[in-house]
């Protein structure tokens, strides 16, 4: 795993410059990389590089050259399929000099061009300067489990991994989206293609950007198809699921330095292990975190799955003391990012990298085989409704009635409606989007300072997530949409990228078999009964888990990975929260109006209403502000 930077300036630059600039930028994010550097500078373009060597410890420097020097790479991340690939050039004619996976795709971009990127198994970003078309070639990989930002320029482009490494060179403005800005405070995150930063952008997931002096072309090279449902039994689809599983952990395992696992007790990373287990010919070395006091949470189930597969178990427990590591977490994070279970995979990672350089995790499994079951079935029962009363007749009677209903935490459980009957009065698109919304209208508009409102001019983080519901798709139903669009949108800008800077923090690389895209294509024709019943959702899992796991796994409700943020707030953080978002001067001032936000901190302490994502959040982006924003390492 590595991290990339670098810019091209077609009207051409000193060279002595370029260099002090792009180390600038590699500097920023040696903590991706602390094995090597390297650079590569000519008259227009200037690569650099930062390893973390994993496979091949001796070969494999970057950037890295063929064809006489006319094609450059800067390559991060991994191809898993590289060996097969590397034989069939090689049957093709072409010498390798290392036996690295970075060899292979440079040399597989020379055989088959942009065509390439389709045929790796992987996780990548990567740019390629092609002096033959004197043209800059950006790619990633099919879920966007690796990073890459890039900024348009007058005369090029500048990219990077990270943010910080386009701050450290000047090279990308600083001035905030108010439209990003709104997307965080409504999901926890910024989707791409846009960053937080107007201007600067994320490459999509399965695209690649070819850019020169005549213009961009963008292209997709891959997309998921939730086609028509192959029929078959749950015990043919668990055959053939862990046949793919074996293969996709069989791939992940190579390997030059220690390797190891997350193991957080729940179905997704269980049976990764218990492949690995059946794979390797030593013990897993296995890590898990649970919290400090109020329970285990997932810790026994852990435990129990280690015992039982004979794995070298380590545990950790966190604490609501996070004061030590919270401007470093949000540095790292490097962009805005709500989501408080950063903070246990902080922890997990720094545990891990004391014992293995590569860690296997099990994220994918909610979104591709129907995990969110807390979120799924009341949209699939939602759905039926809606298609059983006419549009006219629901907006009539549920869309007031939502309106009017209190939300309160109070409240039974039974009476918790206010969502359920909003929900009803809208599409099926806009109902997943509300879904998916931490933050409700109603507060949205009372709590935007109205200079941030202004700005907005009628935009709606709802309308760019209804559009990627891709609800104009009759072959999909409600789950497979809502599936996709998770992928899409929450699985790639907040799951992705939540592990990505908080592993590479501790320069450790994780890989996710339950994203091999192999997969992600079988279980997109599962039926939906194979995916999800009323109480249980991941039956395929199940059933794997039942063959390979004790039985307290397959029969254990989704936990999550999570902190109890709300009453860290309500306790041990109200003091930091009130000095970073209430006091005088808050950078958050700006875009929030503090009488509304005092009124939503008064409610959250006297439990009146749960608001510790929204306040979380407000705590985060106050941190960015005040450091993070600026690429300032704390």
């Amino acid at each position: 795993m590595c991290g990339i930077a670098g810019f091209v300036s077609f009207k051409g630059h000193a060279r002595e410059g370029a260099a002090a600039r792009v180390r600038a930028m590699t500097d920023a994010i040696a903590h991706r990389g602390p094995d090597a550097a390297g650079l590569y500078v000519d008259d227009q373009v200037a690569l650099g590089h930062r390893r973390l060597a994993i496979i091949d410890l001796d070969g494999g420097q970057q950037p890295m050259a063929a064809l006489g020097g006319e094609l450059q790479i800067v390559f991060n991340g991994e191809v898993y399929n590289f060996a097969a690939l590397r034989t069939e050039l090689e049957a093709l004619g072409h010498r390798f000099n290392s036996r690295s996976d970075t060899e292979v795709v440079l040399l597989s971009y020379l055989q088959w061009g942009e065509g390439c990127f389709a045929r790796f198994n992987g996780m990548f970003a990567l740019a390629i300067w092609d002096a033959r078309t004197r043209s800059l070639v950006l790619a990633r990989d099919r879920t966007g489990k690796k990073p890459l930002y890039y900024h348009r320029t007058p005369d090029g482009i500048a990219f990077a991994s990270e943010l910080k490494a386009l701050r450290a060179a000047d090279a990308c403005p600083t001035q905030i989206d108010p439209e990003a800005l709104d997307c965080y405070f409504t999901l926890g995150y910024v989707p791409a293609p846009r960053s937080i930063f107007r201007g600067v952008r994320k490459l999509r997931p399965a695209r690649s950007l070819r850019v020169s002096e005549s213009g961009d072309r963008e292209l997709q090279y891959w997309a998921l198809s939730f086609g028509a449902a192959r029929p078959r039994s749950v015990e043919d689809a668990t055959d053939e699921f862990e046949e793919l599983l074996l293969s996709a952990v069989q791939c992940r395992l190579v390997s030059d330095v220690p390797l190891g696992a997350f193991l957080s007790g729940g179905l997704d990373s269980s049976l990764v292990v218990s492949a690995m287990a059946e794979l390797g010919g030593r013990p897993v070395e296995t890590h898990s975190i649970g919290p400090a006091d109020g329970g285990d949470g997932e810790l026994p189930l852990a435990r129990q799955v280690a015992a039982h597969l004979g794995t070298r178990h380590h545990e950790f427990r966190v604490d609501s003391d996070i004061d030590g590591i919270l401007e470093k977490m949000i540095w790292h994070l490097d962009e805005p990012l709500a989501d408080s279970s950063a903070v246990p995979t902080w922890h997990v990672s720094r545990l891990a990298r004391q014992h293995v350089t590569v860690a296997l995790s099990g994220d994918g499994g909610d979104e591709a085989f129907g995990g969110y079951t807390s979120r799924y079935v009341p949209h699939l029962v939602e759905s039926r409704w809606r298609a059983a009363l006419p549009a006219a007749l629901r907006s009539a009677v549920f869309g007031p009635l939502g309106r009017a209903w209190p939300a309160s935490a109070r409240l039974p459980r039974p009476l918790r409606l206010k969502t359920i009957f909003g929900n009803l009065a809208v599409d099926d698109a806009r109902a997943y989007a509300r879904d998916l919304a931490w933050l409700r209208d109603e507060t949205r508009q009372a709590l935007y300072a109205p200079a941030l409102l202004e700005s907005l001019r009628g935009f709606t983080p709802l309308e760019l997530v209804a559009a990627r519901y891709r609800s104009d798709d009759p072959v999909m139903d409600a789950l497979s949409r809502a599936q996709q669009a998770d992928m899409d949108l929450y699985m790639t800008d907040d799951v992705l990228a939540k592990v990505d800077r908080m592993s590479m923090a501790h320069s450790l690389e994780v890989r996710c078999p339950l994203l091999d895209y192999r997969i992600l294509e079988f279980a997109a024709t599962l039926p939906r009964e194979l995916k999800l019943g009323m109480r249980d959702g991941k039956r395929v899992l199940r059933r794997a888990a039942e063959r390979r796991l004790p039985a307290a796994v397959s029969a254990a409700p989704k936990q999550g990975f999570s902190i109890p943020a709300a009453e860290w707030l309500r306790g041990p953080l109200a003091s930091r929260f009130e000095a970073l978002a209430l006091a005088q001067g808050s950078p958050l001032h700006e875009y929030i109006d503090p009488t509304a936000l005092r009124g939503l901190w008064c409610e959250h302490l006297g439990r009146h209403r749960d608001h510790g994502v929204t306040l979380w959040a407000l705590m985060s982006l106050a941190v960015w502000m005040g450091g993070g924003a600026l690429g300032r390492a704390p």
